[in-house]
């Protein structure tokens, strides 16, 4: 993990980039220490929050999107592959399939947050064919969320900014609900305004 954080104190938001990219194509990278680390590296050399909050969650879509082509066109196979080499895998890729088996689309935003199914979901996904906008809504709505917390919390500790992954170990369970929330939320307002924007169109064409 210090070759990553070398890497980003030397190439910066190229080298965020890159590796926000990496880790949501399914890579042994952790985002929360790298998503909270890029924001503390953003803050102390005076990048505005709304310059690195952005290329993260377009680093994380075409990562994602990554993993979503391949388990689009073979994923079933290489979901197999994966639990044939490496046994411990099972019970994540089982719990993903379990996840999204459930709760379809919605299992793309909160699989951000779950340990182990945020690793398959997108192979899962890609595999049950989910509709490439739908997921790639979804997703953008999950990452929006889950980018804006760490590195917002990274941002805001700078040099503590180890602490996020403490909390998060250690409190993983109660942001699931809360991520949860956010998400609600957000669908709620753009229905709000989806339905405001109608009344307002009927009022001034009566």
């Amino acid at each position: 993990m210090n070759f990553i954080t070398n890497l980003i104190f030397k190439y910066g938001l190229t080298a965020m980039f890159i590796i926000i990219m990496l880790e949501y194509a399914c890579f042994p990278v952790s985002s929360e220490i790298v998503l909270p680390f890029s924001g503390a590296v953003a803050s102390i050399n005076h990048t505005s929050f709304f310059v690195i909050l952005p290329l993260s969650i377009i680093a994380g879509l075409i990562g994602t999107g990554i993993c979503y082509t391949i388990g689009w066109f073979g994923g079933g196979a290489i979901l197999s592959a994966i639990k044939r080499r490496f046994p411990k895998s099972q019970k994540g890729i089982n719990l993903a399939y379990e996840k999204f088996t459930s709760h379809g689309a919605s299992a793309v935003c909160l699989g951000r947050v779950i340990p182990l199914i945020r690793t398959y979901i997108a192979l899962v996904a890609g595999a049950a064919k989910l509709n490439p906008v739908t997921y790639f809504v979804a997703s953008a709505i999950g990452i929006s969320v889950w980018n804006a917390l760490l590195i917002g919390l990274g941002y805001t500790l700078r040099e503590n900014y180890k602490k996020v992954g403490e909390y998060y170990v250690r409190y993983k369970h109660n942001l699931i609900p809360v991520f949860a929330i956010c998400i609600i939320a957000i669908i709620i307002n753009k229905i709000y305004k989806k339905y405001k924007r109608k009344r307002s169109s009927i009022s001034s064409s009566g």
